[in-house]
Parts: C-alpha cells; structure tokens; sequence
C-alpha cells in the first residue's frame, strides 16, 4: 500500500487532515524520532502532538504489518491453485487480522482432519449433496452405495465422511465465524469453576470459585485474575455460547431444507460443527480477544501511573538523609549533597529485634547536624511506618527538618545492576538502595530510569500481561518524559541519557566516557566529537540536551541548533541578553509582540509560527523545567496513626497507585486509603503523585482498611 492510500486510512482513523498523517508518515519514514517530530517539526504536521504521533505510528506499524500478511496468505493460495478473482477482492477489503484470518481458513495448512480423510475416500460429492441441500429422489443407501469401498465399507459409514466434509466446511465459512464471534461477544457467557482437589490455601480466587458473567460487563482485572486462576489450574473456565446464538450464526449461511431427504444429514452436521470444531475455535479466539483488550488497558493503566511517578517535581538544592527501613537487618541510612553525591552512610537498629532506639535516634540527629540535612526521606517498604515513628521524633518542632516516605520499588534492583556497581563502587548492595532513597526525593526521573520500568509497582497485574507489549509502553512514557523535561548532558548518568530521542544505550555510553576523558561539554557542538554521534544523532538529540552554564546560553534551552538564527534575531530585536532578569526578559518579549504580532514576526524572520512561538517562551524561561508547574509533595514533621482518623476528617494525600476500582491514597498513617471509583467526580483523572483533598468515610481498624471520599473540588 502506498503512502497515500495509508494517509487516508490512518487520517480518518485519527481524525486529522490527510496532509499531516501524510508528513507525519514521511518524517517517520525517514528515521525520525516521536519526540524529534512534535517538538520540532510542528509546522510539517500542523500541531500533531507527541500522543498523536505514537497512534500514528502505532496505526502505520499495524497496517503495515496486516499488509504484509495479506501478501503472505495471498500467495498461500495461488499456490495451491484457489484464488479466484472474487476472494482476492475480500482478502484485499479485509481491514482486521481477524477477518483476514477468517477468509485464510478453509485454505490454511492443517493437520491430519477427518474431513481430509473423508475426502481421501472419495467422498466429497455426498458433501456436496448435503450443502446443496438437493431434492433427490434416491433413498439414502442408493446415494451412497457407489461410493463403498474397503475404506468405506457401510452406508453410514459414508454418510458419516460427507458430514465430516461438511461440518468442516461450516467451521471454515469466514462470514459464519465472524457472525458468530460477533455474537459470543455480545451474548455469551463466560462461567468458572474451581477445580475440585485445587489447592488455593489463601483463597485469592474465591470470588470466581462459582462465578458467571456476561462478556461485555467483564472487567479487565476479572479477566486477568480468572487467568491467572486458570494457569495456576485453580480454576476452570468456559465461554458458553447460547444455542439459539450458534445455530442462527449457521443458519444464515446453511439452512436445512426440510424438503429435502439430505435435510437431517446437513442438520447433524451443523451440530457436530458447532460442538466439534467452530465452538471450540470461537472461544479461543474470543478468550483471546478479552484478554488482548484486557492486556491493553492494564498496560495503559500502569504506563499513567508511570507517567505521573516520573513527573513528580524534584526537591532540588537540598542535602537529604535517605533511609531504607528494615527489622533484623536494621535500616540502611545514607547522606548526599544537593548534587547526589554520598556524604556519609550509616547502619541503624531501632527496631525488633535489637530495639536500640536511643542509639539511632543519636546517630541520626549526628548526620543531620553535620551534614546540615533539611529533608529525610524513607522508602515504603518493610518497617516503614514504624521507621517514620522514629524519625518523627527527630523532625517534631523543628522547622528545618521534615520528612517524605518514597515509593522503593526497584530499589532493590537498581542495587544489584551493573549501574548502581558503577556508580557506587564502594558500598554494599544494601547501602546503595538508601542512597537510592535519598535521590529520588532530588530528582525522581533521574534516579528511576535507572530501574527497569516494570520493577516499578504502579500497577495490577504486570505480570499477567503481554511483557514485551508492557515493556514497550513504559519504554515509551519515560522516553515522552525524558525529553519533555530535558538533560543535563553533563551530570546525566547513561541510563537518563539512553532515553533522550536519538541516542540509545551504546551512544549514552559514549558521550558518559567522552565527558569523563575529556571534561564537561562547553557547548552542544562539542558533541560531534563524541564517537558514533553522527549528523542524524546530533539532529535528533541536541534539542533535548542542556549545556548548563555553557558558551552559548542557548545551550541550555529547548530551542534546536537549528533555529539559533532566528533566536539570536528575536533576541536582536527584542534587545535583551538571554541570562538577563526574567522580569526584564518577559516585559521586552511582551513589547516586541505589540509591534510585531506572531504571525507577522515568524513570516519577517522567515520561520513557522509554532517554532517562533517555542523559541519565545524558551527565551523567557531558558530551561525551565516543565514538572515545577506540578504540586510539591507533601512534607510531614508528624506522623498519624489510624487511632487519629475520625470519620468526617478532611486531610490532604498523595495518590500512590491509581487502579480500575479506585486510587490509593497515602494520608500519613500505616495503611493506604482506599478511594473508590464510586467517589471520584465523573471526569477527574487522578494520577500518581498528585496531591488531593480527602474526606474519611470509615475506618476499619480490625481490617486495617480506611475508605476515602472526595473532598476536592468536584
């Protein structure tokens, strides 16, 4: 398929102009990145976002794809001599891998059948009788008695091979198992059991241990805990479609004649069909269908959550005092300065079995005073809550001091990978998960891309869905995040700098050894010396990567080498340096506009209106950082428990998972409220991190479970 023909299909899929799915597929084509294209090549795609592009994308690859398998199946079957002009024109209509599938199957290589047999045996033109549905005036055994044989040695027994035949051919009709899965999915029921000498000793399964649901009220983490369920062979499970459903999907295209004498050997046939083959086959492909759908939305469940995780603002410019809680082991406790780096490290015991709370209550207090530590922040993990009694006794009446609990997932793993043994050469794999602690406070990007994004529990059911499928779309959300915020060519470790758009691991590696044999970058085109770094790479990158305190001040915005000219001549006009006051900056960017209008200003510098428009708002606010815009965390000095809650009671949390049924809110006790879906106003979107008002409902102290209300704006 051409360019066009994909344009056209993929503009009305998406809702956008022909002319911009058109640019938009050329400039992928032409090894361009997401990122790349939305920010910088707006006036080619006229505004497509950077969400836009990846359906596009997304859009092209599958077509692409069906396309290349439609090519395949087309010369399947002019191989075997089949294809005539009208099937080619259904295989070459067919929009979905389904139907194409559906139109391949009678002509599909398959095993050994008994209807191959049947036909072996010279029994297809009593098939063909059947189908037909022919008035004949024969009897039964007078039909069939010329085609006996050794093989067949009875009349029935010929009979029973022309039904085969023909239970076959039902199962293999494309519009039968279209009609026919079209109705499972709108009528049929899904039923599971427990399987009787099943060993589920926790009871996770109970509620599907006698459950029945219509397919289309099914929710996506039902279908994955039934699955679940099924592959741990604790439950057994069905789709059963009503009778009156498969048969009248037959029906349409074979109808018994109840004229004909062949009218019972078609009507046996179609049972056999359905019982045999074509059910069987439909709920395959149905399961199927629900759990890909099921799959997808679990994947864009957690690649939300991802996204908010990573957008959390960082607390820059603090000295912070990590603490990874444990019992036996004791809490692991590490020190760094505003720019990461280790000051100090220390083992504390405060809790079971050793209870030497005094002891650590000093050698905390001794860090803090020393190093001048102004926020603590403690992982969520084992002995969490009751590692935050202990440091709420240190930050009680101190103005200077507070402290924040930190999502740890993937602490542990970041601990033992090659990167953190690089970085943190001289502590142990437990110290290095506290140092972990303390910079995400800092900056939480920059320490979790160091983790694999699936290690980073902000959703259900990761491990049931499709990994490489996963793995891809958390790729792309730190991929989207990385570049919207931008890096610090000079202080990014590899892992941060694998992500920026055109680089990759092995180039990451390249520029970190490149700034270590050579110093900091001074300036973006310092990076053409990096080995691998080519013309298309520096393309692509350079607009995502600062150089802080550079040569050049435009180094250190998002505006692209490429429209240097026309910044410099903004500036010109404008009359302002780029590090001038930004109250100055926006009152001489504010003037120019009054003269010279946007549209009027792009054409006279000779440059799109969106690029000029970017280039304004970098040169106001060089290198801003997008994430500043977004709530700061909450930062406690107190600790609650859920003796203190009250029904009624209004508190502020931090969203910490967001799920189908609900969000979990962390609102400084032990246990995470549950706000359920039922109390969140229609349209509001919570996201992790984000800070919201709640309302207490109930609390469960025997259950250890808290229900929240809105308390926010609705």
């Amino acid at each position: 398929m051409t360019t066009v023909k994909y344009a056209q299909r993929i503009a009305l899929e998406l809702d956008i102009d022909q002319s911009q799915a058109a640019a938009a597929i050329d400039l992928l084509d032409a090894g361009n990145t997401l990122p790349f294209i939305a920010r910088y090549r707006k006036e080619a795609t006229r505004g497509l976002d950077e969400e836009q592009l990846r359906r596009l994308d997304e859009s092209l690859t599958r077509r692409r794809a069906l396309d290349e398998r439609r090519e395949v199946i087309l010369g399947s079957i002019e191989e075997q001599g089949k294809l005539t002009d009208d099937l080619r024109a259904q295989i070459e209509a067919a929009e979905t891998q389904t139907a194409l599938e559906d139109l391949y199957q009678p002509y599909k290589p398959k095993r050994r059948t008994r209807a191959m047999i049947a036909r072996e045996r010279g029994l297809e033109p009593l098939a063909e009788l059947i189908l037909a549905q022919a008035h004949v005036r024969e009897s039964l055994e007078q039909i069939a008695r010329p085609y006996l044989s050794d093989q067949v040695p009875t009349v029935e027994d010929a009979w029973a091979g022309a039904r085969d035949i023909v239970a076959e051919a039902i199962s293999d009709h494309a519009a039968v198992r279209g009609h026919l899965r079209e109705k499972a999915l709108r009528w049929g029921l899904l039923r599971s059991r427990k399987i009787d000498d099943a060993q589920d000793d926790k009871r996770v399964y109970q509620l599907y241990y006698e459950h029945e649901a219509p397919l289309p009220r099914l929710k996506s983490y039902q279908i994955l805990a039934i699955n679940r369920g099924e592959t741990e062979k604790i439950l057994r499970v069905h789709v059963d479609v009503a009778e009156r459903d498969w048969r009248g999907a037959i029906e349409t295209q074979f109808r018994p004649d109840r004229r004909s004498p062949l009218a019972d050997q078609l009507e046996r046939a179609l049972v056999d069909s359905a019982e045999r083959l074509l059910l069987p086959a439909i709920e395959r492909d149905v399961r199927r269908t629900l759990t890909e759908e099921a799959e997808t939305h679990a994947i864009q469940v957690f690649a939300s959550n991802l996204r908010g995780l990573l957008n959390q603002p960082p607390l820059a410019g603090r000295t912070v005092l990590g603490i990874d809680p444990g019992f036996r082991t004791g809490c692991k406790v590490a020190v760094v300065d505003p720019t990461g780096k280790v000051l100090a490290t220390v083992t504390i015991y405060p809790h079971e079995p050793q209870r030497r709370w005094q002891d650590a209550l000093t050698a905390l207090d001794r860090l803090i005073v020393a190093h001048g530590v102004t926020l603590i922040t403690i992982g969520n993990g084992t002995a969490s809550r009751e590692t935050e009694q202990l440091v709420a006794d240190l930050t009680r009446g101190r103005d200077d001091l507070s402290y924040l609990i930190v999502n740890e997932a993937g602490a542990s793993v970041y601990s033992a990978s090659p990167l953190a043994r690089a970085e943190l050469p001289e502590l142990d794999v437990s110290m290095r998960g506290a140092v972990s602690i303390a910079r995400r406070a800092q900056d939480p990007l920059a320490e979790l891309v160091k983790i694999d994004p699936k290690s980073i529990g902000v959703g259900l059911y990761q491990h049931d869905v499709d990994q490489k499928q996963l793995a891809a779309a958390l790729d792309r959300v730190v991929e989207s995040v990385v570049n919207r915020v931008g890096v610090d060519v000079n202080t990014a470790s590899p892992a941060l700098l694998t992500y920026v758009a055109g680089v990759g691991a092995k180039l990451a590696q390249n520029i970190v050894a490149h700034r270590e044999a050579h110093g900091a970058f001074a300036s973006r085109t310092a990076l053409h010396d990096v080995s691998g770094l080519g013309a298309k790479a520096f393309e692509q990158s350079a607009g995502f990567l600062r150089v802080r305190e550079g040569k050049n001040p435009l180094d250190m915005t998002a505006i692209h080498p490429e429209s240097y000219s026309v910044a410099k001549a903004v500036l010109a006009q404008a009359a302002f340096a780029p590090d001038a006051p930004l109250d100055v900056r926006e009152s001489a960017i504010s003037a120019l506009l009054k003269t010279h209008p946007l549209e009027a200003l792009a054409a006279q510098l000779g440059a799109g209106v969106p690029t000029v428009q970017d280039i304004l708002e970098q040169l106001v606010r060089p290198g801003r950082d997008p994430r500043e815009a977004l709530p700061l965390p909450i930062l406690r000095s107190d600790v609650l428990s859920m003796d203190d809650l009250q029904e009624g009671m209004r508190l502020n949390g931090t969203v910490r998972n967001v799920v189908d049924f609900g969000a979990f809110i962390d609102i400084g006790v032990k246990q995470d409220g549950l706000l359920h879906r039922s109390q969140i106003p229609f349209g509001a979107q919570l996201t992790v991190g984000e800070i919201v008002e709640i309302t207490i409902l109930n609390v469960d102290l025997d259950r250890g479970r808290i229900q929240l209300g809105w308390g926010g704006e609705s």
